[in-house]
C-alpha cells in the first residue's frame, strides 16, 4: 500500500503539532501556554476529545506530572511552555527523566522576535549576541534536542522527538519551535513532504541473542544462590509478570534497589526489600551471599552497592548476569560475564523459557528468604505501633500499610522522609511506590502523585513529603481542585530539613511551625493536622472517603529515628574505609 501523506489541505502548523501528538497515542500534556507555543495550544484546543491538556500552577509541577506519566505509561509525557521556564521551573521533571530514562517531550520555543531577533532581544533563547542559547541550554538535559526553524519542520522534529524519547534507553527529548515554525502552514505540497505519525514510532523492543541467554540460564540453573535485583528499567519496561515468572519458576529471591522499590511486591515469599545503603538486613544479608547475581535494569549506582562494598557485591566471588536495554550501562559498574542487551520483559521470558521451572527448587527459595528474614527482620518494627507523641515517623508508616488499599500509589519527595519510606514501608503489589531516584528533589511527591492519579484515576495515591517538600510545591493542590485530581498529601512535619539537621552540624535547617492544614482547607481541600497517634488511622480513611484533594498534616516527631540509624552497616564500613583512605 502506498504510504499517504499526513495532510491534505493547508494546515496551522500548531494544529498538526497537536494531531502528532493525538497519533501518536498521547493523551494527556501539561503545561502553561507562553510565549510562542500558545500556537500549539490552539491546535489543542481542537483535540479535546483525544488529548487531556493539563494546565498546571508553574512549571515545575508540569514537568514532574509529565515525567511520571511517561514512566507509567510508556508514551512520552509532554510538557509544553515557553523556553525560559520550561528549562528553568520545568527543569525539576526533565532532570528525573534524563537520569531515571522516562520518556518525555519538551515542546517549547525560542522565544525569538520576529524580524527584530538580533536587536537586544527580549527573552529570546535563538543564542544570538544578547541571547540566552536555548539549543546548547536543553542539550545538557536531555537525550536530544530539535530545533524548528519552519513550518514543515515543526511538525516533523516533534515526530522525531517522539521517536528519539521512546527509543533504546528512553528519555526526554526538547524540540525548539521558532516564531517562523508555528506561525505558518503546512499542506500536502509541503518540501520535505509530511508523512503519518505512525511510521516514525520505533520498532517493539529487541529480545537478546538467543545463545547468551542460553549460556546465561546455564549459569542460573547451576547456581546455589541466585538473587535478582531489580531496578527501575523493570518498571520502564513493564516487565512485572515476566520477573515474577522467572522468580517463582526457580525460586530465585528479589531484592530492588531504590529506584526499583515497587516493581515486585514486598508481600511475595521471595521478596527481599530494597538492598544497599538504606537496605534491609535481609535483602543485603541474601544478596551478599549469592553465588549469582542477575541485575535486571539497574545501573547499580553507589547507593545500590553500599559504595561498591565487596561484602555485598564482588565479581570476584560472585557470576553476574546483567539486562540492560542500553549497552553502555552493562559491566559498567562491576563486570558482568553475561550481558545480555535488550528489553527486559522480552529477556526475563527468554531465560524463563531457557531455564524451565523446578518446583524443589522454588520451595528451597522460599524457604532461604523466610529463614533469613526471621534472623534479620523484615518490615516487624515494634514501632509501627508506637504510641509516642509528637508522632513517630514509623507509626505514621504503620498506618497507611494499614489503611490503604492494596492497589494504592505511594509518592516520595526528598529527605528523611522518602528515606524512611524506601526502608520501612512495604509496598503490596507492583507500581506501588514512586520516588525520583535519578535525581532526589523535594517538591517531588506532589506533583507525581497527581500525574500517577491522572493515569490511574480509580486508584488511591498519596503523596508523602516533609514539611520543606510540601512547602516547595504545595501550590499543586490548586490544580488538584481545578481539574478535580483527589491525591492525599501526608506531611511529615517536624519543622526541620531532617536530612540536613541528622546529618551534619543542623545550621540552616528549621522552620517555623505551619498549620498546612488551614491552608489546604483554604484552598478547598478537606484537611485535618493530627497531633494524636490513635487518630492517624481515621484521618486516612476520612481522606478516602472525601474524595477530593486531602491533606493530612502530622505533628512528627524530629529525633525518634533518623536516616543514620538505618543506614546499612556495609555502607558505614565503606564510608570508613574511605575516610582512611
Amino acid at each position: 500500500m502506498a504510504v499517504q501523506h499526513l495532510v491534505t489541505e493547508e494546515t496551522d502548523a500548531g494544529d498538526v503539532v497537536a494531531r502528532v501528538l493525538s497519533d501518536a497515542g498521547i493523551d494527556m500534556v501539561f503545561g502553561i501556554s507562553g510565549g510562542h507555543t500558545g500556537r500549539i495550544y490552539r491546535g489543542l484546543e481542537k483535540q479535546q476529545n483525544a488529548i487531556r491538556t493539563v494546565l498546571v500552577r508553574e512549571e515545575s509541577l508540569g514537568g514532574v506530572m509529565a515525567e511520571v506519566y511517561g514512566r507509567l505509561r510508556g508514551l512520552p509525557g509532554v510538557l509544553i511552555g515557553q523556553g525560559p521556564w520550561v528549562l528553568g521551573n520545568g527543569l525539576l521533571g526533565t532532570l528525573e527523566a534524563h537520569l531515571s530514562s522516562s520518556p518525555m517531550l519538551l515542546l517549547t520555543d525560542f522565544s525569538d522576535p520576529p524580524n527584530l531577533a538580533l536587536h537586544g532581544p527580549y527573552q529570546s533563547g535563538a543564542g544570538d549576541y544578547g541571547a540566552w542559547d536555548a539549543r546548547r541550554a536543553f542539550s545538557g538535559v536531555t537525550k536530544q534536542v530539535f530545533q524548528a526553524l519552519e513550518p514543515s519542520q515543526a511538525v516533523q522534529a516533534t515526530q522525531f522527538a517522539i521517536k528519539h524519547a521512546m527509543s533504546g534507553q528512553k528519555g526526554p527529548v526538547a524540540v525548539l519551535f521558532s516564531f517562523a515554525a508555528l506561525n505558518g502552514k503546512v499542506g500536502p505540497d509541503t518540501v520535505p513532504t509530511l508523512y503519518p505519525t505512525q511510521l516514525y514510532m520505533p520498532p517493539p523492543p529487541s529480545a537478546a541473542d538467543p545463545a547468551q541467554v542460553e549460556r546465561a540460564a546455564q549459569a542460573i540453573k547451576q547456581a546455589r544462590r541466585p538473587v535478582i535485583i531489580a531496578g527501575n528499567g523493570v518498571r520502564i519496561a513493564k516487565a512485572y509478570k515476566e520477573l515474577r515468572a522467572l522468580s517463582e519458576a526457580l525460586g530465585i529471591p528479589v531484592a530492588t534497589s531504590a529506584g526499583g522499590k515497587g516493581t515486585f511486591p514486598e508481600t511475595h515469599d521471595l521478596a527481599l526489600g530494597v538492598y544497599g545503603t538504606f537496605g534491609i538486613a535481609t535483602a543485603n544479608a541474601i544478596v551478599g551471599s549469592a553465588d549469582l547475581v542477575l541485575v535486571v535494569g539497574s545501573k547499580l549506582g553507589a547507593s545500590d552497592t553500599a559504595r561498591e562494598n565487596a561484602d555485598l557485591l564482588d565479581p570476584a566471588r560472585q557470576t553476574f548476569i546483567q539486562i540492560d536495554i542500553e549497552p553502555r550501562n552493562a559491566s559498567w559498574t562491576f563486570p558482568a560475564e553475561h550481558v545480555l542487551v535488550g528489553d527486559a520483559a522480552t529477556i526475563l521470558n527468554q531465560l524463563r523459557e531457557a531455564t524451565g521451572k523446578d518446583a524443589a527448587r522454588g520451595r528451597a527459595g522460599i524457604e532461604r528468604v523466610a529463614k533469613q528474614r526471621k534472623e534479620t527482620g523484615y518490615f516487624d518494627q515494634e514501632a509501627y505501633n508506637s504510641s509516642n507523641s509528637p508522632i513517630h515517623p514509623q507509626r505514621i508508616i504503620g498506618e497507611l500499610m494499614r489503611n490503604l488499599p492494596e492497589d494504592s500509589i505511594v509518592t516520595c519527595d526528598a529527605g528523611e522522609n522518602r528515606i524512611l519510606m524506601t526502608h520501612l514501608y512495604q509496598t503490596q503489589r507492583e507500581e506501588g511506590f514512586m520516588q525520583a531516584a535519578g535525581s532526589g528533589p523535594m517538591g517531588f511527591a506532589v506533583p507525581a502523585a497527581l500525574g500517577a492519579k491522572l493515569v490511574y484515576p480509580d486508584r488511591t495515591v498519596v503523596a508523602v513529603c516533609g514539611d520543606g517538600g510540601f512547602a516547595m510545591s504545595m501550590n499543586g493542590l490548586m490544580t488538584a481542585i481545578e481539574e478535580d485530581i483527589p491525591i492525599i498529601v501526608v506531611i511529615f512535619n517536624n519543622a526541620a530539613l531532617g536530612w540536613v539537621l541528622h546529618g551534619g552540624s543542623g545550621f540552616a535547617a528549621k522552620f517555623n511551625d505551619f498549620d498546612f492544614a488551614n491552608i489546604a482547607r483554604a484552598i478547598g481541600c478537606h484537611a485535618e493536622r493530627v497531633s494524636d497517634p490513635s487518630a492517624l488511622g481515621t484521618a486516612i480513611k476520612t481522606a478516602m472517603a472525601s474524595r477530593k484533594p486531602a491533606v493530612i498534616d502530622v505533628v512528627t516527631s524530629l529525633n525518634d529515628i533518623t536516616f543514620a540509624e538505618i543506614t546499612s552497616p556495609l555502607a558505614k564500613v565503606a564510608q570508613r574505609v574511605k575516610a582512611k583512605g
